[in-house]
C-alpha cells in the first residue's frame, strides 16, 4: 500500500515540475517527464519477481504448457510497453505517431495470441463428438 502513495506522490510531483518547466523550457519538462516515468518503474521492478514467481506456481500446480505461459507473459509485456511509449509520444505532443504505435502494438498482440487460440480450438474440436 505504501508504493502506491510512492507512485502517485512521484507522478504528481513529476506533473507538476514539468507544468512549471514547460512554459520555459519545453525540452526539459519532457525530460523530467521521462526522469518521474523511470523512476517509478525503477520502483516497481521488485515486484516483477514476484509476480513470476506466482506464475512459475500456478504453471507447477495446474501443469499448464509453459509455451503458452510464456506467450501469455509477452502479450502482457507488450501491452504495457506499448501503452508506456504511446504516453510519452502524447506527452511530447505527437498524438498522432502515439496512435500509430497503439495500432502497430495491437497488431504484435493479435499476431502473437493466434497460437493461443488455434490451441482452445483444438481442444474445443477434440471436445465435439
Amino acid at each position: 500500500m505504501e508504493l502506491i502513495f510512492k507512485i502517485i506522490g512521484i507522478g504528481i510531483v513529476t506533473c507538476f515540475a514539468s507544468l512549471l518547466i514547460k512554459p520555459v523550457r519545453t525540452d526539459f519538462a519532457v525530460i523530467v517527464g521521462l526522469v518521474g516515468g523511470i523512476i517509478i518503474l525503477a520502483l516497481v521492478m521488485n515486484y516483477f519477481t514476484s509476480i513470476f514467481s506466482a506464475f512459475s506456481q500456478i504453471i507447477d500446480k495446474t501443469g499448464l504448457n509453459k509455451g503458452i505461459f510464456s506467450i501469455v507473459l509477452k502479450i502482457v509485456a507488450i501491452g504495457y510497453l506499448t501503452e508506456f511509449s504511446a504516453s510519452i509520444c502524447q506527452d511530447c505532443g505527437n498524438n498522432g505517431l502515439a496512435e500509430k504505435m497503439l495500432l502497430g502494438g495491437k497488431v504484435v498482440l493479435l499476431a502473437m495470441s493466434l497460437p493461443i487460440v488455434m490451441d482452445i480450438l483444438d481442444i474445443v474440436t477434440e471436445l465435439l463428438p
